[in-house]
């Protein structure tokens, strides 16, 4: 079997998409295909950039080319009921991203109350995160607050690592101030957005409202995140062949 014929395989029995992370978790495992090569993961990402047979649907996201218009309608960006809830759709999707970074790193994550049984790729938030309720990790208002966070990783002493918000179309400055109530806890804090909002995030951040966590705020585009799960998920099957 050639190489991109075991990654259209693995994406016809996943219902015709994955991301680059779940085929660097199953490719490699296809039977009857060799990969004589040092860069597997690398010669991945150039598979499903072939147009014959892939299509780009997202950051991080591929499908095959002959399911386009069997996609599910979280999926297919085709679809009249996907074009009505397109936000809805990529701002769920974003988070799953986070998530299962998040998961990947060994972290806790969690999934604001608002959003849990939104769809990420076929299934419910709150079943690709590892907790489904808060940690008591502050005051009963910090923590009230928190819930409504798009995504927290929380570390093994339960406290959090770091908080994200999805901005997708609304105003970055309400997530700022979120944070800014969460500056006492030792966390990093991230905008996850399209990178045409990097100059109005770097704009609000200068507010000197925001100037106790402007060093600690970043934004993180949504390609880089998509980057950023592929290679945390080659990490992750690495570290699975060479622990000892």
């Amino acid at each position: 079997m050639k190489q991109h014929e075991a990654v259209i395989k693995v994406m016809e029995e996943n219902g015709g998409f994955a991301t680059l992370a779940f085929l660097n978790k199953n490719v490699l495992k296809v039977p009857d295909c060799q990969w004589k090569t040092k860069t597997p993961f690398a010669s991945i990402r150039r598979i499903v950039q072939d147009k014959r047979f892939f299509l780009k649907i997202r950051p991080g996201l591929w499908a095959l080319k002959t399911y386009q218009h069997k996609l599910p309608d979280y999926i297919n960006l085709l679809s009249v009921q996907s074009k009505r809830n397109t936000e809805d759709y990529s701002h769920s999707y974003y988070q799953g991203l986070i998530v299962e970074i998040g998961n990947f790193k060994k972290k806790t994550t969690f999934i604001s109350n608002q959003d849990k049984n939104k769809i990420f790729l076929g299934k419910r938030l709150t079943e690709v995160a590892t907790v489904s309720h808060i940690y008591k990790f502050g005051y009963d208002n910090i923590v009230h607050l928190a819930e409504s966070v798009d995504v927290i990783w929380f570390n093994s002493r339960k406290m959090p690592d770091s908080f994200f918000e999805v901005e997708h179309t609304t105003d970055i400055i309400n997530s700022l101030k979120k944070f800014a109530e969460f500056q006492d806890f030792y966390a990093g804090f991230r905008i996850v957005a399209d990178e045409h909002r990097r100059s109005e995030f770097d704009s609000k951040l200068c507010y000197s409202a925001f100037s106790s966590i402007k060093d600690r705020v970043k934004f993180l585009s949504y390609e880089d995140l998509a980057e950023y799960h592929s290679k945390a998920s080659q990490y992750e099957e690495i570290e699975k062949r060479i622990a000892f």
